[in-house]
């Protein structure tokens, strides 16, 4: 990327300003939505977390190579929702040289410095945990939820068998704003390899056991890591995704979960990518909360 820039330790992606394609999604409980961001307290219809991960392939690419995509993490706590076209860019402290195990920290910021994402990238086996990883998980007293009510540390996730076509692949690549050309035909593993914004999709498997729109609440992402165990993730793979229940608590404005779900290889039985997310529901506009 020509754009990519390199200033007193730290490593600058170009300034993106992914558009809002989301708003026709989950009605009257989608977050994407103008007026319904607005309601629980929004600006406006956000942009969804998932989309900003891939804003730092290019820099991963840039400073690890090939390996990122075969060995890497990336681990990003959502601090401030992003709407339509605003802009944002991913930012990398530089990471010391030869160092073939490593993790640093990294973000992603707007023009005025707002942090909109914060956490770490790593590549190898660093002997530090991923700034998810790291982060103590607070359950709350079953008692205490509403909307996710039932829902307990451990719970299995619906397993789901992936296959990603090139069609398919391609037709996720307008959400994002930085297309490698590995993900439009052929890589050095092969087949096309996916975006860490579709290697979510992959392991999203929360969505499928829970649904907002039964629940009348209002979901937003909260938090998100991908790792690459023995990636990447291809195209035209068959793949099975499962995964548990790793948290489920409360906050003053929102329910949270935490989910841990794997991708194997389907014939192999290989772990290929695994991943940590949480998902928060707001209590604002939910009625469960407006008794």
């Amino acid at each position: 990327m020509t754009d990519i820039t390199i200033k007193d330790g730290y490593m600058y992606g170009g300034w993106r300003a992914p558009e809002n394609l989301y708003r026709a999604f989950d009605g009257a409980t989608s977050i994407h939505d103008d007026s319904v961001a607005k309601k629980v307290g929004m600006r406006g219809g956000t942009i969804p977390g998932t989309i900003h991960l891939s804003l730092f392939a290019p820099l991963m690419l840039e400073i690890f190579g090939q390996r990122w995509f075969e060995k890497g993490s990336l681990s990003m706590y959502y601090t401030f929702a992003t709407t339509d076209k605003e802009e944002v860019r991913a930012v990398v402290k530089m990471p010391p040289e030869g160092v073939d195990n490593v993790q640093v920290e990294a973000r992603v910021e707007m023009p005025s410095g707002q942090v909109v994402a914060t956490g770490t990238v790593a590549v190898g086996e660093p002997k530090d945990l991923s700034y998810l990883q790291a982060l103590e998980l607070r359950n709350s007293n079953p008692e205490d939820l509403r909307i996710l009510a039932g829902m307990k540390v451990g719970d299995a996730l619906d397993k789901q068998n992936i296959l990603i076509s090139q069609d398919e692949a391609s037709k996720g690549l307008p959400g994002i704003t930085d297309h490698l050309d590995y993900y439009k035909g052929k890589s050095p593993w092969g087949n096309s390899i996916l975006s860490p914004t579709a290697i979510y999709g992959t392991m999203a498997l929360g969505s499928n056991t829970l649904k907002a729109t039964e629940i009348k609440a209002v979901p937003f992402f909260g938090a998100t890591e991908i790792q690459n165990v023995n990636g990447p993730v291809m195209v035209g793979t068959p793949y099975e995704a499962s995964g548990k229940i790793a948290c489920a608590g409360a906050s003053s404005k929102t329910e949270y979960y935490w989910q841990d779900c794997l991708l194997k290889e389907k014939e192999s039985g290989k772990v290929v990518a695994s991943m940590r997310h949480m998902n928060r529901f707001m209590k604002a506009g939910s009625a469960v909360y407006s008794k």
